[in-house]
């Protein structure tokens, strides 16, 4: 499953403490060419997302509760932006790989809208998964190797908190 959820420094901290996800990788996809830069995308003329790619355990982890917490952890409400970060690359989107995650995908949305999780409506994008350019290594990890990063207190950690608050039986 790949997903959007703004900056994927911020995605990728939350899905590293779950239990069952197996490996997490930050990178670019539903762009409009091949092996994108972080300035390229950055620029918001690309087409491409920041997300994060997740390996995961199914029989730990369930598709359900994989969206549940990426719902919890990001704005889905917002188009093109989290927080201070703005443009297209920002925007909120579940890359489905099969139809069953297209299908749990489109039924949690429903749902999420239904029970007005949020104020506002989701505003998630669900499209198929064509591609992912893994992100340089001065991106990948980013959380745990910078921490103290103003960034990373400012804007991460209250992610993290989140999931440690809500998530707490989840976390590996």
């Amino acid at each position: 499953m790949t997903l959007a959820g703004g900056c994927f420094w911020c995605t990728e901290a939350v899905f590293q403490l779950i239990k069952g996800v197996i490996e997490v990788k930050s990178g670019f996809s539903g762009g409009i060419y091949s092996n994108p830069t972080y300035e390229e995308v950055h620029s918001g003329k690309t087409g491409h997302a920041e997300v994060v790619q997740l390996i995961f355990d199914p029989t730990v982890v369930s598709i359900r509760q994989l969206l549940e917490i990426f719902w919890s952890t990001h704005d889905p409400t917002s188009l093109n932006s989290q927080g201070n970060d703005k443009g297209p690359q920002y925007r909120s989107i579940i890359f489905y790989h099969d139809d069953h995650q297209l299908l749990i995908a489109k039924e949690m949305k429903i749902k999420f809208n239904q029970n007005e999780l949020y104020k506002k409506p989701i505003l998630t994008e669900i499209t198929k998964f064509s591609s992912f350019y893994l992100a340089d290594n001065e991106h990948l990890d980013y959380f745990r190797q910078h921490g103290a990063h103003p960034y990373c207190q400012l804007v991460i950690q209250p992610k993290v908190n989140i999931l440690k608050t809500s998530f707490s039986g989840q976390l590996g």
